[in-house]
């Protein structure tokens, strides 16, 4: 069992715990998404016109002040193949 500080119970920052956890998700997902564009040699706007979001959209997420959808995430995932033509996956 580890100790815990007295403080650290009186804040109740433990139930904090899972939104520094979002947040740490968020950024690392933003930076995957801005090394990706990037590798591909794609702007913000050309992303986010494949992906049919608007760039300050994309730029929120890549910053990490956004937390996308899962239909978003199927969207940026096939917008960042660079095989694919850049249109929307079909409906199911």
């Amino acid at each position: 069992m580890t100790a815990r500080h007295f403080r650290w119970e009186r804040t109740g920052a433990e139930q904090h715990n899972s939104a520094y956890e979002e947040a740490r998700a968020a950024l690392l997902l933003g930076q995957m998404v801005y090394d990706r564009r990037t590798e591909l040699g794609l702007t913000q706007r050309e992303l986010a016109e494949r992906a049919d979001m608007t760039q300050p959209q994309l730029s929120r997420l890549e910053s990490g002040g956004a937390t996308p959808t899962v239909p978003l995430l199927a969207r940026l995932a096939l917008a960042l193949d660079p095989s694919s033509t850049g249109a929307p996956p079909p409906a199911p």
